[in-house]
């Protein structure tokens, strides 16, 4: 597979000419002797050594041209050969549908990122990269990241060199240092403490959902009443909603949890009058899709670049503008936050994270094959007679 990332170099005042005629590399402005490949630069090596530069193309080219990864010498592992191997096994699960095209992207932006960074940048050995580098890495990363963010992009970076060791590439594991590590839970609490609570109050869901239009009110009343996030009402087909028993059996996307979920009345007569408008579909796969944009799409999807397009946030960010109910960090996805917090004053913890989709991995969890309607039922109903005050 052609490689994914591309170190930079200082470029150079007068680039030289080739040694011959034929010479099948050229001069390019970073101070490389370099090939476009398969719609993509390839360096061999600094001007300054052509024979070299040309040794290295010659012994790449069968596999450069026929987009795999050279093989690499087990002493002299770059970090660049790390990640472009790391990515190439990544690629296949993504091709297998074992990895999802967001995951995919963020382990590129990852590989990149950190070839960007000035302990980086001039490829080293992996071998040779010390506690310190990681240290400056990190701090880097921590100026532009939040907790939340950089503890993700920690566990990334140390996945890679994992996979380097767990593969035979590395002869032992890296040493990351003690400061290359994920934020700690109290700064992560610190830090939501200082945003706030991320969920909205009965009054505030009673205007929204009163001033919502269709689709969206019917999207609304699935993230309040079913727990739903951006991505279960992007792929939520209509195969799974029983409209006339009132209930939802759909897995959630993330997790591939199955959840049974009884619908509110309200709910109910949302999605009956959101199916009414529904748009046709462009893609013959998206025809059971509950909701489909003016534009024939998925209103939450993928990109087939990775890049996630999400409609559903950007509407209803809309309507919490147009009523001054917008705050920082809070968005349709609070919906969700809102649903487990209120879900859980049922105290019945499990039946709340069944319905939120919630991986159980203890015994119990291990064990437990159902949940009782009755118990699913409870849970959706303290929640409705929070928001409307029914049951007070």
């Amino acid at each position: 597979m052609a490689q994914f990332t591309q170190s930079r170099a200082k470029g150079k005042s007068q680039k030289p000419k080739k040694p011959y005629v034929d010479f099948p590399l050229f001069a390019h402005a970073t101070g490389r002797w370099a090939k476009k490949i398969r719609g993509k630069f390839v360096y061999f090596g600094p001007w300054s050594d052509p024979d070299a530069a040309l040794e290295k193309y010659l012994a790449e080219k069968d596999y450069l041209h026929a987009g795999k990864t050279p093989p690499v010498v087990r002493d002299g592992l770059t970090v660049k050969d790390l990640c472009n191997r790391f990515l190439t096994s990544k690629k296949r699960l993504l091709d297998n549908s074992e990895l999802s095209p967001r995951s995919f992207k963020d382990y590129v932006s990852t590989c990149d990122r950190m070839l960007r960074n000035s302990s980086f940048r001039f490829d080293p050995l992996v071998e040779d990269l010390v506690a310190d580098d990681f240290a400056k890495l990190r701090e880097k990363l921590s100026s532009t990241l939040g907790p939340v963010a950089l503890g993700n992009e920690v566990q990334r970076i140390r996945t890679i060199f994992k996979y380097g060791f767990e593969t035979g590439l590395l002869d032992k594991p890296v040493r990351f240092g003690p400061e290359f590590k994920k934020p700690s839970r109290k700064v992560i609490r610190q830090v939501r403490n200082a945003n706030g609570p991320r969920m909205f109050e009965a009054d505030e869901l009673r205007i929204i959902v009163e001033a919502a239009k269709h689709p969206l009110k019917a999207m609304i009343y699935l993230g309040i009443n079913c727990g739903f996030g951006q991505s279960d009402i992007g792929s939520l087909p209509m195969s799974a909603i029983d409209l006339e028993q009132g209930w939802i059996d759909y897995p959630r996307p993330k997790t591939a949890v199955m959840r049974r979920i009884p619908l509110w009345p309200e709910t109910v007569e949302a999605i009956r009058d959101a199916i009414q408008v529904r748009k046709t579909h462009a893609d013959k796969a998206d025809s059971d899709i509950s909701f489909i944009t003016s534009h024939g799409k998925r209103w939450a999807r993928t990109s087939k670049t990775g890049s996630p397009i999400d409609n559903v946030s950007k509407e209803f960010t809309k309507l919490l503008k147009r009523l001054n109910l917008k705050r920082d960090k809070v968005n349709f996805y609070a919906l969700r936050h809102t649903f487990e917090t209120i879900g859980g004053e049922s105290r019945d913890q499990v039946a709340t994270n069944a319905i939120m989709g919630h991986v159980d991995q203890s015994m119990a969890g291990a064990y437990r094959e159902r949940i009782s309607d009755e118990r699913l039922r409870n849970v959706v109903d303290v929640v409705h007679n929070w928001l409307f005050g029914d049951g007070n």
